[in-house]
């Protein structure tokens, strides 16, 4: 239950499999808030090296089915499951069109040999880019417009009296239709150090994350919408960034990180989904 150990499982889903084509993207990418349109060939080579490195990392990667109907969205796996000790939890979606990709994710991860513990039922939210675990016992959640105080209640319930779980109200920003997660601006790197963002961090957060000897690489604000914060750890201090931040990227190496970087315009900047939202993580070291 961490975000920055040595990854040894792992789900995914390609382009092929969420874009569908073309044709489907420019049917769906402007009712989904997409900044533009996504190339569909220029996403597919993107996706191919994301998922190398993946591969390189020497996590068992799962590739997961499309749905029935492709929707641009679903390449952002992290947000329909929930990681637990207790197995995988069916996200509840706070984005209406995203609601069927918890049941379908699960489905496939439960042929795979993943335990199912439950789901949140609405009006109970939670979506995985609003949780981070620290450790076995403790959750950090964020209550905005994805994941709400139901959602967290019916997930508590799950997860038992032996996980503490940790909510912090995040800022309206944008506002409804925005994609404003936790892993939007905190990304865990080690077990102490931690890739953010503060202009737009909660106080608490913050304070707390310091109390148990957190130090931070901070993201510049010209490189936060460039998705500088949008970090994923495949083993404590190697992470994977989307190109464009150079500050962060130099930031990292001097705070002892590896870091690879990875042409990401059509998988990630245009959807607002960087390598934390493309993955589900499973099993970590």
């Amino acid at each position: 239950m961490n975000e920055y150990g040595q990854l040894k499982r792992i789900a995914i889903r390609r382009p092929e499999q969420a874009f569908g084509s073309q044709q489907q993207i420019s049917a769906q990418w402007r009712d989904l808030n997409y900044h533009s349109e996504p190339d569909f060939t220029a996403a597919v080579k993107e996706y191919d090296i994301f998922a190398r490195l993946l591969g390189q990392a020497g996590a068992e990667v799962i590739e997961l089915a499309a749905m029935d109907e492709p929707g641009l969205d679903s390449i952002y796996v992290r947000d329909s499951l929930i990681v637990t000790p207790k197995g995988l939890v069916k996200a509840g979606m706070g984005k209406e069109q995203r609601r069927s990709e918890p049941a379908v994710n699960a489905h496939v991860l439960y042929e795979n040999g993943e335990n199912i513990a439950g789901e949140i039922e609405l009006p109970g939210m939670v979506e995985g880019g609003d949780l981070v675990w620290l450790d076995d016992e403790t959750l950090l959640a964020a209550i905005g417009y994805r994941t709400n105080l139901a959602g967290i209640a019916q997930l508590q319930k799950i997860v038992g009296a032996n996980v503490s779980i940790k909510a912090f109200d995040m800022p309206h920003y944008k506002g409804r239709d925005d994609v404003f997660h936790l892993m939007s601006v905190l990304s865990p790197v080690d077990e102490t150090l931690a890739v953010v963002y503060l202009p737009l961090m909660p106080v608490r957060l913050v304070e707390f994350l310091e109390e148990r000897g957190f130090k931070f690489v901070e993201v510049p604000e010209e490189e936060f919408e460039s998705m500088g914060c949008n970090i994923l750890a495949i083993a404590p201090r190697h992470v994977i960034m989307v190109a464009g931040n150079p500050e962060t990227e130099k930031r990292l190496l001097a705070a002892g990180c590896k870091v690879e970087v990875i042409k990401a315009d059509e998988i990630s900047r245009k959807g607002e989904g960087g390598p934390t939202c493309l993955t589900r993580p499973l099993v970590r070291a």
